[in-house]
């Protein structure tokens, strides 16, 4: 809506020279001259925004009503009273009006003129007055007229009768006039207050519509919550009516109950319905206030033609008495006011076009209730969101209160460690002091140092050895020292202290003044393997290098290790790395000490990037085998155990007999532990050679030969025939390899040598493989408290963007090589039944068999963003140990399995087990639905048959157990994590077959 401001000029008997622009705001500026010519009156009415006159024609056309009266009682304001003449005086007349183009002399000229003319009227007046008492106010304004053209005409002279007459006629009109302008006054402002007074009530309704336009939103939102809680629950009941046409009894109240729900929503969704049409029905009513819009555009065109009618009758005024001084400062006052109005025209207008803008944002509302309408079906898609954000909000909630008290717990342990700390501390003080009176009186030399790790004592061995190696000292001082550290003797560690800061010569000769001491009780044994963990690891095989040695160390024996010094090895995870002659390496892993044979060979055996896999594979071990002897020999150690691992060292067996034995190296008896007799190193003859052993000795039947052909050999039953003791890695796969299928052509020579042959079931690191200090885990647990499983659980899921909607869908893991051993079929077979039972798979593994690996290539790409399954081709130590901890299940079903550490580990943390019965699996897994197991044993479910039936029995039944009762699954997590599953039970094992076959070799003149 556009404005229109008003601007009017005079002219009259003395105002020339009228400015009537008002574009910038200023005011109307006159000038005075000494003219007595009656000039005509101009007024003009300019148009501005929007008010053009067709415009304005139409409205009047429209409008054909008087505009009614005001009332007589308003009054005009001070402002007016106080700039009305007194009786047409001339010395009320202000000469304060200026224009751009008549300077300030001027200005005062015309003054003084004016002045002077009028104070000679004045005094005319006055004497006319006196001598002529007619009375002239029944004069009009034509007779006034007529007067005064007769004397334009004539050019008669005007009497002072006469001219008083004039003067009483001009009067009395002039008061007619100042009445009929005070009227229009008046009206004027009653127009305005009336306008003003709809305004505010205008105002008031839209402040209202605004409200309700709010309440409106607020209405439509909750309106749009509620059918999408109806439309989702009409879909559940439509799928609930399509799954259960024929359902059980005990379900029909449930049924009954959802159906009264929903007519319960049916019925509310009515009733929001209803509000939206009251609403509608509202909005149309706000669209009613066009119709005022209009009234109000009439009055305002009303209220310019009334101002039109006043600038008419104004200019008759002006006609009449033109020349009044007074009635131009009450005309300019008028105009103000009119201005005024038009001020207040404007805000109205103002007003009205924020009306017009309530209507347009009232049809956009009716077009938000329709794509409201439309959205409700978008909303769904975020339906399942929001209850994922809802669920994981819980789960927080939850571990904040179970972080809660388990601060209070630690609160109160820490102040019972502190107690406990002070107590010890007085109790160390009372000790020592009596330790000391006790060492004045005891010799010290007469107690082993239990106190010192054993990395100090392999060091320390390791010096000595370093010194034979360089002849710096005699073999039989040698073995004098290395059994003085095997019983820790305090002697030797006190001359340590005393001489680990002088130079080598004097800390030799301090050593060399100790060689006296009784024969060792415990074992010497070397490990000759071609793996150990963490250094040099590709199977399990270097877990039991580790494990077992580890074990026996803590029970008292003197254990070393002699590995490859491969290239591709973690040096990071060797301490106190050194080199001596002849590039033998010697340094400390885990507590364990290490020789590293370098050989200096020109086809650099060990320094191919990789541990296996090369096509000399057969002449690089067997030349470390003869590498490690040679070590053992040169050095003058006599071990009692030599325990040699696989086929890569099973060379060792037939060179300590053939070459090493008749050389001096003849103290040890040879232990050959077999791993998986799947991998027997058959090879030609012709590479036998190599190591210096005779081919044409021991590529016969009854030593090396394989049973395939005549021109190869097989070091695995060379190792079988030559040593004095034979293992494998479980009692039950023992028992396997005795016969055709599991002995892989091997079997008949173990039936023949079964009286030295025998299955120990492996162990684990526990301090490795431990959930209560594992640093990749998220949150440490163990099996009294289990609440950092579930935040693993939780952890993996975020890792790896698995749905974490449902924390109770179970998580079955499996990690493992992908080779056919390891039954790829049925982990394939797996991943689809544990999607179809409501759980969720992870895998973690690789396969070295090209077409398996694309085969899981592709099985990962299909799940790729799914939101419950996740396969991962490649082996990750850290994320082994987070999958370990985040798993409910654990799946191993394997065709064969010689042991298998998978499901101990799996235990370990809490997961259990889903096994085969083979091999170690049956050693290890026993089934909880198996009556002839005593409970205590029963510890996972397992299968007997190889195939998706067996599997599925097995798995069905996991599921079944989780779900069905959590509190019977959470004690069975409890029990399988308190399993001893360390290397103890194992170490003791070999210990007895070490010691048995010691002392029939001591005992026994011939030690072949």
């Amino acid at each position: 809506m556009t404005t229109t401001k008003l601007s009017s000029c005079f002219l009259t008997n003395g105002l020339v020279g009228i400015s009537c622009k008002r574009e910038h705001g200023g005011s109307p500026r006159f000038f005075y001259l000494p003219s007595r010519r009656l000039l005509p009156a101009s007024c003009k009415i300019r148009q501005q925004r929007g008010f053009d006159s067709n415009k304005r024609q139409d409205i009047k056309k429209g409008s054909p009503e008087p505009i009614l009266p005001i009332s007589s009682s308003l009054q005009s304001n001070s402002d007016e009273e106080d700039l009305q003449p007194d009786n047409g005086s001339a010395d009320t007349i202000h000469s304060t009006v200026e224009t751009n183009h008549v300077d300030s002399s001027t200005e005062n000229r015309d003054g003084d003129v004016q002045k002077s003319e009028v104070t000679r009227l004045k005094s005319k007046l006055t004497k006319k007055k006196e001598s002529d008492g007619q009375d002239l106010n029944v004069l009009t304004v034509p007779e006034v007229a007529k007067a005064l053209s007769i004397n334009k005409s004539g050019g008669e002279q005007f009497s002072d009768g006469q001219f008083g007459e004039l003067m009483t006629m001009i009067r009395n009109a002039e008061q007619s006039d100042i009445l009929r302008l005070d009227q229009a006054r008046v009206s004027a402002l009653a127009e305005l207050s009336k306008i003003l007074s709809e305004k505010e009530a205008l105002q008031g309704e839209i402040n209202v519509l605004e409200m309700k336009l709010a309440e409106t939103d607020e209405r439509i939102k909750t309106a749009a919550q509620e059918k999408v809680r109806v439309e989702l629950l009409e879909e559940q009941l439509e799928k609930l009516r399509q799954e259960m046409v024929s359902p059980p009894p005990e379900s029909d109240g449930y049924v009954l109950a959802l159906s009264n729900e929903i007519e319960t929503l049916r019925i509310e969704n009515l009733s929001l319905r209803n509000d939206i049409e009251t609403l509608k029905s509202k909005l149309e009513s706000v669209e009613n206030t066009d119709e005022r819009v209009v009234v109000l555009e009439k009055e305002c065109s009303g209220l310019e033609s009334s101002v039109k009618d006043l600038e008419s009758k104004l200019l008759v005024s002006q006609e009449d008495v033109s020349k009044l001084s007074s009635l131009k400062t009450e005309c300019s006052d008028l105009w103000t006011k009119v201005e005024s109005l038009q001020m207040l025209l404007d805000r109205a207008t103002k007003q009205a076009e924020q009306a017009v803008l309530v209507l347009q944002q009232n049809q956009d509302l009716k077009s938000k209730v329709e794509k409201i309408e439309e959205s409700l079906k978008e909303a769904n898609v975020y339906k399942e969101s929001s209850e994922k954000i809802q669920q994981y909000n819980e789960l927080m909630q939850h571990k904040v209160e179970l972080l809660e008290e388990r601060l209070e717990k630690s609160d109160a342990e820490i102040f019972s460690y502190v107690q406990l700390y002070q107590e010890s501390i007085k109790e160390f003080q009372e000790t020592l002091m009596r330790l000391k009176e006790e060492s004045n009186r005891k010799e010290p030399r007469d107690e082993p140092v239990d106190d010192m790790p054993w990395d100090y004592w392999s060091r320390l061995l390791l010096t000595v050895d370093g010194w034979l190696l360089e002849k710096k000292i005699a073999n039989d001082d040698a073995d004098s020292l290395r059994e003085m550290v095997w019983k820790k003797d305090r002697r030797i560690h006190d001359t340590y202290i005393d001489v680990k800061d002088k130079s080598e010569r004097d800390a030799i000769s301090a050593f060399l003044k100790l060689v006296s001491s009784p024969t060792s009780q415990g074992l010497y044994v070397v490990h000759i393997a071609a793996e150990m963990a963490p250094v040099a690891k590709v199977g399990g095989l270097g877990d039991v290098v580790a494990g077992l040695g580890k074990a026996l160390q803590r029970r008292g024996h003197l254990v070393e290790i002699i590995l490859p010094k491969y290239d591709c090895m973690q040096y990071d995870r060797v301490r106190d790395l050194r080199l001596y002659k002849n590039k033998i390496w010697i340094g400390t892993v885990e507590g364990l000490p290490v020789h590293f044979i370098e050989p200096q060979h020109p086809s650099k055996f060990f320094w191919r990037g990789q541990f296996y896999g090369e096509k000399d594979d057969f002449k690089r071990f067997s030349y470390f085998s003869r590498a490690a002897l040679e070590l053992l020999l040169q050095s003058g150690k006599k071990p009692d155990i030599i325990h040699c691992h696989d086929w890569q060292t099973a060379f060792v067996a037939p060179l300590y007999w053939d070459l090493y034995a008749p050389k001096g190296l003849d103290s040890a008896r040879i232990c050959f532990t077999c791993h998986n007799f799947e991998y027997q190193g058959t090879s030609s003859a012709s590479d036998l050679g190599s190591c210096g052993l005779d081919v044409n000795q021991l590529n016969r039947p009854d030593r090396m030969q394989d049973h395939s052909s005549g021109d190869r050999v097989n070091p695995v039953k060379g190792a079988i025939i030559f040593s004095n003791i034979v293992t494998t890695v479980s009692p039950t796969y023992a028992q396997e390899v005795r016969t055709s299928e599991g002995g892989k052509g091997l079997h008949s020579t173990l039936n023949s040598n079964s009286k030295k042959f025998i299955g120990i079931l492996n162990g684990i690191d526990t301090d490795s493989w431990n959930p209560a200090t594992d640093p990749f885990l998220k949150a440490q647990f163990n099996a009294k408290d289990l609440q950092g499983k579930e935040e693993n659980k939780y952890a993996l899921r975020k890792q790896l963007g698995l749905s974490s909607a449902e924390p109770r869908r179970p998580l079955v893991g499996c990690i493992t090589r992908l080779v056919p051993q390891k039954g790829v079929h049925l982990i394939r077979h797996a991943i689809y039944r544990t999607l179809e039972l409501g759980g969720q798979f992870v895998l973690l593994g690789s396969s070295p068999v090209p077409h398996i690996q694309r085969e899981f290539e592709g099985i990962e790409q299909q799940f790729k963003s799914h939101d419950h399954v996740r396969l991962l081709l490649k082996y990750d130590e850290a994320l082994s140990h987070s999958i370990y901890a985040a798993s409910d299940m654990f799946i191993i079903p394997s065709i064969f399995e010689p042991c298998g550490l998978t499901q101990m580990i799996a235990m370990r943390y809490g997961s259990i087990p889903i096994a085969r019965k083979t091999g170690g699996l049956n050693d290890s897994v026993f089934d909880i639905d198996d009556d002839t197991i005593p409970t205590q044993f029963q510890n996972g479910f397992t299968f007997q048959t190889a195939d998706e039936q067996g599997l599925n029995y097995a798995l069905e039944r996991a599921f079944n157990h989780y779900k069905k009762d959590e509190e019977k699954w959470m004690r069975l997590m409890e029990k399988v994590m308190s399993i001893d599953f360390s290397w103890a039970s194992s170490a003791t094992q070999y210990e007895e077959l070490y010691t048995r076959s010691v002392a029939r070799a001591r005992a026994s003149p011939n030690r072949t």
